[in-house]
């Protein structure tokens, strides 16, 4: 029973994504939410700003058919709520760095402070439980910010920021290993069911192209980054706080590369460029659906190894990701860039 009550909750995720794609995306023009291509956008065409708003239209109503709301998910709802319609704002008239980052702030401190989750320890390293106490709260804060621009940093070619999620969601199910409740894993559960219909118009197999846009990334961000936070620090779950970086691997990867570049170079770290793994593996001369398949093989690569290296220990674990992520900032800031710009010279000749 609880089972089929789960498929029929994600199904009402996925019919309804999949109808308000097909209103919204007529809505695009007069509600202000296109994207138009410039300097750093290379599509073709004004491309219409609505599978986030679709997305979360798909999981609210999946998850008032489903029932059973915890306080939890009700708060965690309500906030997103908050940062999808910022996100809106944002993809219609541009917001700036410090207007979002506020907002991002206060809808974390409304979820801490309304059910006391957030991040307490970092769990047993070496045999020693790592407790944080206070310092939790801003960890929590940089944690939950970071993860969410790290999606929307992702958001830079068809069908990577929506793959992406599907395969932290994929991860987080695999160190669960338990099945849907009416917690938090119901909302990801529709949630990756909203994702299939974006990821069809998204890549141009369901009607005209739409792009997920700022309110789909954050929300996607946001959402992951409180499911990771609540089964890690609850007890109730096998996902242990170190295994939260592997479920989210190459988003974090790619970002803390691109930020620690832009920083060594003196630059804003959330300054837009085209130096994201995306975008290196076109400079390379991969086509988009190449370099989509490539970095989704990756990320679920990452995602098994951080499932074998989990049975070591998270000591064992922490130190494997350490060293993964060393190696791909090393790599990514100064063998890649010779790279790419031998294969563009090679190309130009």
């Amino acid at each position: 029973m609880h089972d089929t009550r789960t498929m029929i909750a994600c199904a009402a995720a996925l019919f309804t994504t999949a109808v308000a794609i097909v209103v919204l995306r007529r809505l695009a023009a007069p509600l202000g939410l296109l994207d138009r291509p410039d300097a750093r956008k290379q599509h073709i065409g004004s491309v219409p700003l609505v599978g986030g708003l679709a997305i979360f239209c798909g999981v609210v109503i999946g998850a008032w058919w489903y029932g059973d709301s915890t306080p939890f998910n009700r708060i965690l709802l309500t906030t997103t709520a908050a940062l999808t319609i910022m996100g809106a704002l944002d993809d219609r008239q541009g917001l700036s760095v410090r207007a979002r980052l506020l907002i991002q702030t206060a809808a974390i401190l409304v979820m801490i402070g309304s059910t006391d989750v957030y991040i307490r320890t970092l769990g047993i390293i070496n045999g020693v439980q790592i407790q944080l106490g206070p310092i939790g709260i801003p960890l929590t804060l940089i944690a939950v910010i970071g993860l969410l621009n790290a999606f929307n940093m992702m958001d830079g070619i068809d069908g990577l920021a929506g793959s992406m999620g599907l395969v932290s969601i994929g991860t987080i199910f695999m160190f669960h290993h338990q099945e849907i409740s009416p917690g938090v894993t119901i909302l990801i559960a529709m949630l990756a069911a909203g994702m299939l219909p974006y990821l069809a118009a998204n890549l141009g197999f369901f009607g005209r192209k739409i792009f997920m846009g700022d309110a789909g990334s954050m929300a996607l961000g946001y959402l992951l980054g409180w499911t990771l936070i609540q089964l890690s620090q609850s007890g109730s779950s096998d996902l242990q706080p170190v295994d939260v970086l592997w479920c989210v691997a190459l988003p974090a990867l790619d970002t803390l590369a691109v930020m620690y570049r832009r920083m060594r170079n003196r630059q804003s770290p959330f300054k837009p460029d085209r130096g994201h793994i995306h975008h290196m593996l076109l400079q390379l001369g991969l086509s988009p659906r190449i370099t989509l398949l490539v970095l989704v093989i990756a990320a679920i690569c990452l995602a098994f190894v951080g499932n074998i290296v989990h049975q070591y220990g998270q000591g064992v674990s922490l130190a494997m990701f350490c060293f993964v992520l060393v190696t791909y900032i090393l790599f990514a800031t100064r063998r890649w860039p010779i790279i790419t710009g031998q294969a563009v010279q090679q190309r130009g000749q």
